[in-house]
């Protein structure tokens, strides 16, 4: 072979050798990126969130000691004697709690404010104190105040009393009234939510079985009567046990009423109708009919009014109608002594209930 051919082959041989080590640096250098100066693979990372979506926590706690605080839940278990101090967080704090420590103006109730939080304190806390207990933020604009719902905080307390399964009541007998339009409650309340009641008829002696349907069990309420009928009238009582000794609650009246909800149905007479002028007596009587359970209030006008002298007098009573139908009649007298001229006229009466408002007129004239 010539000299030239050698040394043609050399130099292809050469070229050859350095494009493939120029290929492989070029291949390192685009992965050099990827790694640390000291030789360590790095890691992609993603960034982590920054916002979380807050959970609403109650701001209703109970006080244990001296800078511990319970967080209270839907229900709570207290003991019955030691005195209970709750709070919630807030500048302006609305409360609410058993109706009857304010019906009984009970002097171991009491309430304080603060710039921070709303303080209840009930000191002597028994068995008759269970219930819900509720605080709430109240929101103002201007002169204008309401219950800010979104903040409303609650829980059912339970002062569990061994001796007291049932909530005692100062009423030893209640009535109930059972409407075929809504339910009705036995308002036979527990002391300890795990307890097992039972709801029992008196004559003839029976128990009512809950199936949860028509029947069910509240410890918050009692049993709820879900599509209460005439046939369930009568007296009731419920029952439950601890440890194997039975205990009844109050009794109960049940009624059957039906009575379309709306305004009260209202008559106005006067006896006598005509009176001869400058002597004589009258009565007005205002009355209307209405649900067993909704108050009706009464309002008067008549001639003489803030002139003459006149005697008002408001009373009510239940009438059972036949066929289990009880109706509450309330009524409103007004009496008129020696009529005098100023007295003759139109005499109005207003008669109001949760419903509506019925106007009422009878006119009485001298004879």
């Amino acid at each position: 072979m010539k000299l030239w051919a050698v040394f043609f082959l050399a130099l292809l041989c050469l070229e050859l050798q350095d494009g493939s080590c120029q290929a492989i640096k070029r291949k390192k250098d685009a992965g050099e990126s990827g790694a640390h100066p000291g030789g360590k693979r790095a890691r992609a990372r993603q960034p982590a969130p920054t916002s979380r979506k807050g959970k609403s926590q109650s701001l209703l706690t109970q006080v244990l000691d001296k800078g511990r605080f319970l967080r209270l839940g839907p229900s709570t278990t207290l003991t019955p004697g030691k005195s209970v101090e709750l709070r919630c967080k807030g500048t302006n704090i609305g409360w609410s709690y058993p109706t009857y420590l304010d019906t009984f103006n009970d002097s171991r109730l009491s309430i304080k404010h603060s710039d921070k939080y709303s303080q209840l304190v009930l000191t002597s806390p028994s068995a008759a104190d269970t219930g819900s207990y509720s605080c709430w933020v109240i929101v103002c604009d201007g002169t204008e105040c309401q219950r800010d719902q979104d903040r409303t905080y609650s829980s059912y307390v339970y002062f569990t009393d061994k001796e007291n399964l049932f909530v005692p009541s100062a009423i030893h007998f209640e009535i109930v009234y059972l409407r075929p339009d809504r339910p009705a409650v036995v308002p036979c309340r527990v002391t300890e939510p795990r307890v097992e009641a039972s709801l029992h008829r008196e004559v003839p002696p029976e128990e009512i079985t809950a199936n949860q349907t028509l029947l069910t069990f509240d410890p918050t309420k009692g049993f709820i009567l879900q599509n209460p009928s005439a046939d369930l009238q009568g007296v009731f009582y419920c029952k439950a046990a601890s440890k194997g000794t039975p205990q009844i609650s109050t009794k109960y009246q049940l009624l059957y009423v039906e009575v379309p909800s709306g305004a009260p149905f209202v008559s106005l007479g006067a006896s006598p109708e005509t009176v001869r002028g400058g002597g004589g007596n009258v009565n007005v009587t205002c009355t209307a009919l209405g649900e067993p359970e909704e108050d009706v209030s009464f309002s008067w006008s008549y001639p003489g009014q803030d002139k003459r002298p006149a005697r008002i007098q408001t009373l009510w009573r239940l009438v059972n109608r036949g066929m289990g139908h009880t109706t509450r009649v309330s009524q409103s007298i007004l009496s008129v002594e020696d009529m005098q001229t100023i007295d003759f006229g139109d005499y109005i009466c207003k008669a109001k209930n949760i419903n509506g408002e019925t106007i009422v007129t009878t006119k009485i004239a001298s004879s």
